[in-house]
């Protein structure tokens, strides 16, 4: 007996619940319809940020160099401020180290400040101040690896190579519903995605096709695709997803705490103030060449009160910080008490620290305690209506 055909209704509804029982797992990404949807979304919910819309590449550089390991908040004002001192990379390689210290200053990782410096004075003197234009030539110069070159070149000069970060890594963890695996097949296979997601080359006015994707997929993970509680209901791929929250990840090292005490002593000379630091010895494994309070042992203040205490964190570890004041009959005590060399301890005019290489801990304290100038952050003008979000 032949069984009478089924109506076009039928098969569609037949054909959805087919697909309601296939295992998300088993699903394929369909490339288009991703880059279509995340490109909507990335157009109107993009971050105004300084360092999108600009045409020079240096400005590219600098921005991802920055970006290494630190918030976008905490770049946002380091960058501006970098850029007036330092506008054109030839400004740059002219500069003395010390100076590019102490504008990178409280950025953290300063080997990047180093590497960008001692770059672009290579960059100045063997290809007349232009950066290499490929992803390939990008990652022969110092300080620039897998992910800044594919940054660089593909939001700068618009090459059709995916970026992997933190952030891209996690998206396509989540959407393909994979958990989290450090070994070189899990890289692999996270980079061999990411790729197969990256567009054709396409520039052209106000068109980036390769650099738009690559910024869009950062900004997904960085604002919606967050470690912890994403919001998935945001998400302009939800739809597509395999895991639709929290994936699973490996267990986090567990912060190392150390307690830490510093010296703060001040001198008045005439109507100037000076506060003694310590400068880090070039040789140094952390932090070399940069300024400091004087370091103490921990004995050497047993039953003192100190001025200020703090928490900073450096990589997996917590300082808990403590400053104690030398003055009146305490003062050559604790003065006494540094085991510094007298050769590394400077008297420095409190109105120039905002001038010389401090470290975060150093300038944190600092203007904590009222020594240092605190510079506050500029606010966005305040605009009628509704504000355009730009992308590259």
């Amino acid at each position: 007996m032949t069984s009478a055909p089924k109506s076009a209704a039928a098969s569609e509804e037949a054909s959805e619940d087919q697909m309601q029982r296939i295992p998300l797992a088993d699903a394929k990404l369909d490339g288009p319809l991703f880059r279509r949807k995340l490109m909507a979304w990335y157009k109107s919910h993009a971050r105004e940020l300084p360092w999108r819309g600009v045409s020079d590449p240096y400005r590219t550089w600098l921005s991802e160099v920055m970006l290494q390991q630190t918030r976008v908040a905490a770049v946002i004002d380091h960058y501006e401020s970098f850029l007036r001192k330092f506008p054109t990379m030839l400004a740059l390689a002219l500069a003395p180290e010390s100076e590019v210290l102490a504008i990178w200053s409280g950025l953290g990782y300063y080997r990047r400040a180093r590497l960008l410096h001692k770059t672009a004075q290579f960059l100045t003197r063997e290809r007349a101040g232009v950066l290499p234009s490929t992803s390939a030539e990008l990652r022969t110069l110092p300080g620039i690896g897998e992910y800044t070159s594919a940054a660089i070149a593909s939001i700068a000069f618009g090459e059709s190579v995916a970026v992997v970060d933190g952030n891209v890594e996690r998206v396509l963890l989540r959407l393909t519903g994979r958990s989290e695996v450090k070994t070189a097949a899990a890289r692999a296979f996270v980079q061999k995605k990411a790729s197969a997601l990256i567009p054709k080359r396409h520039v052209g006015e106000g068109i980036n096709a390769a650099g738009d994707h690559n910024q869009a997929m950062m900004e997904l993970g960085a604002t919606l695709c967050l470690p912890r509680a994403p919001l998935c209901l945001h998400c302009p791929v939800y739809s597509m997803c395999k895991t639709r929250g929290e994936h699973v990840t490996l267990p986090r090292a567990a912060q190392l705490s150390r307690p830490v005490a510093y010296l703060l002593s001040l001198r008045k000379r005439g109507t100037v103030t000076e506060v003694l630091l310590e400068l880090r010895a070039d040789e140094a494994s952390l932090m070399p060449g940069m300024y400091e309070l004087p370091p103490l042992p921990l004995d050497a203040v047993q039953g003192r009160e100190p001025l200020l205490r703090l928490r900073h964190a450096i990589t997996n570890t917590n300082y808990y910080v403590q400053v104690f004041a030398a003055h009146g009959p305490e003062d050559s005590g604790l003065r006494r008490a540094v085991p510094a060399a007298k050769g590394d301890l400077h008297w420095v005019l409190t109105s120039r620290l905002g001038s010389i290489p401090l470290t975060g801990l150093a300038r944190k304290a600092l203007q904590r305690l009222d020594v240092m100038a605190v510079k506050l952050p500029k606010l966005p003008a305040a605009t009628t209506g509704m504000a355009n979000t730009t992308a590259v």
